[in-house]
């Protein structure tokens, strides 16, 4: 996963931000999408080229995002927000806790997470 952003408008605006975003940090390549009507557009003003997925492939990233939004949901069960009076958690909760989820899926994944015990780094 090379990046998220939450939102909760999905449109052309939002999709173009976030393909900004993820150009300054990666550099130019060929965006694959699901099919929304909003991916097109935000790719033409970036100028970046846009393919759709194939069925398996789209089938294969849809459980991931089951996968990731099953993970979330068990993390806040357990670790439920804790602010007082009953108000909702901000979405700068949500986002910061999806961050460090990706950063550990991801340092999982290529087995080189990194521990600091007493002033050593320990790989794992």
């Amino acid at each position: 996963m090379l990046g998220i952003h939450i939102s909760e408008e999905r449109n052309m605006f939002v999709a173009e931000n976030f393909n900004r975003t993820l150009v300054s940090k990666y550099g130019i390549h060929t965006v694959f999408t699901d099919g929304g009507t909003w991916y097109p557009q935000a790719c033409n003003f970036l100028h970046l080229k846009h393919r759709l997925h194939p069925p398996f492939e789209k089938s294969l990233i849809e459980r991931v995002m089951q996968y990731f939004k099953d993970r979330t949901e068990g993390f806040d069960d357990y670790y439920p927000c804790t602010k007082n009076n009953g108000i909702k958690c901000d979405l700068q909760h949500v986002y910061n806790w999806m961050k460090l989820f990706i950063y550990i899926y991801n340092s999982k994944v290529r087995n080189i997470i990194l521990f600091k015990i007493g002033g050593e780094i320990l790989l794992t």
